[in-house]
């Protein structure tokens, strides 16, 4: 058996993208990652006004990140997407904190966002993930916002004391908000 060396460790390399939306990105990208040996360990992909935007997590060992780096300006020398990537670490997950879910629905308003972020960032709570989504109310076609959140709460926070704060806060921006464990 040989010892592990820095090329056949498994390691991470981010890749975000921005181009005008049209069929066949997703299968160009794909492609890179398949034909570079690499595998796409997450992903979060969306068309944004005219655009397509994917950020995604691609795993392989220093040879085959690099073919896909390779790959990748192959595709931006094209000129069809802006390619940015940045190699990392396997995430360090924080100790002893729970996943909970955040729901909000409000008029469209500007700063819901940062102020949101705000809230949980001032109680040294992680924002796992945040999806946001501006829609026109059914019926009436009043400006709406909606926006989803994961968060991580330390074991150490007060849970019910943090859910009151979290429902007046709401209250007093007039949002109408949930804060709930994720099961499973």
């Amino acid at each position: 058996m040989t010892p592990k060396t820095s090329q056949n460790r498994s390691t991470h390399l981010v890749v975000s993208a921005i181009g005008e939306d049209r069929p066949g990105l997703v299968e160009s990208l794909s492609r890179a990652v398949l034909e570079s040996g690499c595998s796409i360990e997450d992903s979060r992909m969306s068309v944004l006004g005219g655009s397509f935007a994917v950020i995604m997590l691609t795993t392989g060992n220093w040879n085959t990140l690099s073919r896909l780096e390779n790959a990748l300006n192959g595709l931006r020398e094209q000129g069809a997407l802006e390619i940015n990537t940045q190699r990392t670490g396997p995430r360090k997950h924080p100790e002893r904190c729970l996943p909970y879910g955040v729901d909000v629905v409000a008029l469209d308003q500007p700063g819901i966002v940062h102020q949101l972020a705000g809230f949980f960032s001032a109680r040294s709570i992680n924002i796992q993930e945040m999806s946001t989504h501006a829609y026109n109310a059914a019926h009436t076609a009043t400006p709406m916002f909606a926006a989803h959140l994961t968060v991580e709460i330390p074991a150490s926070e007060h849970i019910a004391t943090l859910r009151d704060d979290f429902l007046d806060f709401c209250d007093e921006l007039n949002l109408d908000g949930v804060i709930e464990p994720i099961k499973g």
